[in-house]
């Protein structure tokens, strides 16, 4: 069928023939199909969505537009985790090693940071010597010796999809959630996986902002992921304050190396982490329910083992072999660190957590344009979470930069996005649901 009746169908509300989509796909892979017919399509989708054997064949094909991995010989269950994105969630750096030392396969193919959120990329590559884009045989060497590698995409991978996204940002239809759908599980069907474990993120740090949105969005990814065969759950979390203390590509790997060796563990960091780790080990057949899992996970954590993976990992991908036992030594320092005192007692009692990220990226740790450098030093650390008490003195975060402008422009934005009130706020959950 012409593209033109294509775009036909959507757009008068009517469900497209698999085989038509994935002529669609094919089009958009090898550029028959214009710039302005994929944007029409997208439009057209935005408005009047896709049903679920629409989104399934859509994800499934551009799924195939590129190379599509196999473990086949590998001797442990193949499962990873994804997340649609947040401030301080460097959840996957200890979550990958925690699920390795448990006997899990993680091949983690992560992404750059987009938006006000950082990306898992980024966050290694702060590593001196690390190599996040290998060849597949590197790849594959490292998850057999470690039993995780976290590395970027590669163009042969769901290459469809890039050029999908890239005109979906650029025609403000990147908030669709069928496309995101197809955009995360192509990516993710492409490495080959035997199981997913999904991280919606929720509130005013996410793209989705409100439950029922997040909700709507991890129902679509277990749905579609499950009908394009490959078993997935989903757990809604919560993003209306950091997740880490720290927000920054070196100063969260710095966190998680804390994490990791015990020296410190941020309480709701540890609460996602864990329960996507019990998630992973269900998922993989190693527990038979989420207290099991939790209990393998957390062992493995407290018993060193996954600092070893993680060391394993590092070290085979170029980075330092000793990095755990002084990671402050291979990470580089910002040369102004200031912290950031409000100036009057209170109660943290709530963030605009978006505000924070993008603290984050004027100080030069995120990208304005997606050719922008990242300085990997900068970035905040020592935030409060929301209920810390304070006095006229006490900080709230500390700040980490190369000028003292960029200080004062942290400071200008930090001072609008924590809320300091009278009364402590009533504790609130941060695993807020769970789909599949």
């Amino acid at each position: 069928m012409l593209p033109q009746e294509i775009i036909r169908t959507k757009r008068d509300g009517g469900e497209i023939d698999p085989d038509h989509i994935a002529s669609f796909v094919a089009g958009l892979t090898d550029g028959s199909v214009t710039e302005g017919q994929v944007a029409a399509l997208a439009m057209a989708v935005f408005f009047n969505g896709m049903t679920r054997a629409e989104a399934v064949a859509l994800t499934v094909s551009m799924r195939d537009s590129g190379e599509v991995l196999s473990w086949t010989g590998t001797d442990r269950p193949v499962v990873d985790k994804h997340s649609t994105g947040g401030v301080g969630d460097n959840v996957s750096l200890m979550l990958a090693p925690i699920a390795a030392a448990c006997g899990l396969a993680v091949p983690m193919i992560s992404g750059r940071g987009l938006g006000h959120t950082g990306g898992t990329l980024d966050k290694m590559e702060a590593i001196p010597g690390y190599q996040a884009m290998p060849d597949n045989a590197l790849f594959r060497k490292v998850v057999a010796d470690a039993g995780c590698a976290i590395i970027g995409q590669t163009g042969k991978l769901a290459p469809a999809d890039k050029r999908f996204y890239g005109i979906r940002d650029v025609t403000a239809t990147v908030e669709s959630v069928p496309l995101i759908t197809a955009s995360i599980l192509s990516k993710k069907l492409a490495a080959g996986l035997g199981a997913l474990v999904l991280d919606v993120k929720c509130g005013n740090g996410a793209f989705m902002d409100n439950p029922a949105r997040a909700s709507e969005l991890a129902r679509s990814l277990v749905e579609v992921a499950t009908g394009a065969g490959m078993p997935t759950t989903a757990l809604v979390t919560d993003m209306n304050q950091p997740l880490a203390s720290a927000a920054g590509n070196a100063l969260e790997v710095l966190n998680a190396a804390d994490f990791l060796t015990g020296k410190a563990r941020d309480h709701r960091l540890e609460a996602v982490t864990l329960a996507l780790a019990a998630e992973m080990l269900v998922s993989g057949g190693l527990a038979e329910d989420a207290q099991a899992g939790t209990e393998m996970a957390r062992s493995a954590l407290d018993g060193g083992r996954a600092a070893e993976q993680f060391n394993r990992m590092v070290a085979g991908l170029g980075g330092p072999a000793d990095f755990l036992d002084a990671p402050e030594r291979h990470l580089e320092p910002a040369p102004i660190v200031v912290d950031f005192v409000p100036g009057k007692p209170g109660f943290v009692v709530g963030y605009d957590t978006r505000g924070v990220g993008l603290a984050v990226v004027e100080l030069g740790g995120g990208r304005v344009r997606p050719s922008d450098p990242i300085d990997h030093a900068v970035g905040l650390t020592s935030l409060l979470p929301v209920g810390a008490k304070l006095e006229k003195d006490t900080p709230v975060a500390r700040i980490h930069a190369r000028t003292e402008e960029q200080v004062e422009r942290a400071r200008a934005r930090l001072r609008r996005a924590i809320r300091i009130g009278e009364t402590a706020p009533e504790p609130a959950p941060v695993i807020l649901g769970r789909h599949g």
